[in-house]
């Protein structure tokens, strides 16, 4: 998207994240100087992150110990912020029982911080998948299927494996009239991400269900399909 805009109406599309609880800004990409030399394909990687907290905000990601994990770009753990901006406490909540003791607010994302600072959303921490001891991004394979042509939405959640505990299930809704098989849709997947991270199952549904601000009520989904591998193992 941000390369259409950009080549075809020369437009700048800037990636951001943020919170309600962060007054909202929490980061902003903006490739640094450095970044010049590399080539377009290389900027557009960097590009994909949330970017990296202006002054006054600071990130870190935790492990499930509660220990910092190195800003490598491969560590991926829980997301904290702390800034001059960010909540102290919830309306209604008694005081101090929002922040942590040192100030840092659990911000309920999975994320992972390179070493030049710039932060990318893995997952929210609710959704991320755990399958043999490791982690499955829900957003990385929803965004592989969202890409096929078929496709018009698509979520992925998490059921119960006999043999590994939980397992990626996606539930797919085509685009009017189109024609793919659940085999054509998890080949789709070859490639672009590790053979264990595929989808065990592709599940064609009429629509997702949505909450008043139109995200998808995965809870609802997991309760519902969230059986659907017990007692078949994957390959």
């Amino acid at each position: 998207m941000m390369s259409e805009f950009r080549g075809k109406y020369g437009v700048e599309v800037v990636h951001a994240w943020g919170m309600t609880e962060t007054s909202p800004i929490g980061t902003v990409n903006a490739l640094l100087s450095k970044h010049n030399t590399l080539s377009e394909e290389g900027r557009n990687k960097i590009r994909e992150s949330q970017g990296r907290p202006p002054y006054g905000v600071q990130l870190k990601i935790v492990g499930e110990d509660g220990h910092q994990l190195p800003e490598d770009g491969i560590a991926q753990g829980n997301l904290r912020i702390r800034g001059h901006w960010v909540v102290a406490d919830y309306f209604g909540v008694e005081p101090n029982q929002t922040l942590e003791e040192d100030g840092w607010f659990e911000t309920g994302d999975v994320a992972s911080i390179n070493d030049d600072g710039f932060m990318t959303i893995r997952d929210r921490s609710k959704d991320i998948i755990k399958s043999g001891g490791e982690w499955i991004s829900t957003v990385e394979l929803e965004g592989i299927a969202m890409g096929h042509s078929a496709i018009n939405e698509a979520a992925v959640v998490a059921a119960s494996h006999d043999k590994w505990d939980e397992r990626p299930i996606l539930l797919a809704v085509k685009i009017p009239d189109a024609n793919i098989t659940e085999e054509e849709l998890l080949a789709h997947y070859q490639g672009k991400v590790a053979k264990w991270q595929i989808p065990d199952r592709a599940i064609f549904v009429e629509g997702l269900p949505r909450n008043a601000t139109g995200k998808v009520l995965k809870n609802k989904l997991r309760s519902e399909y969230g059986e659907v591998l017990v007692n078949k193992p994957a390959s």
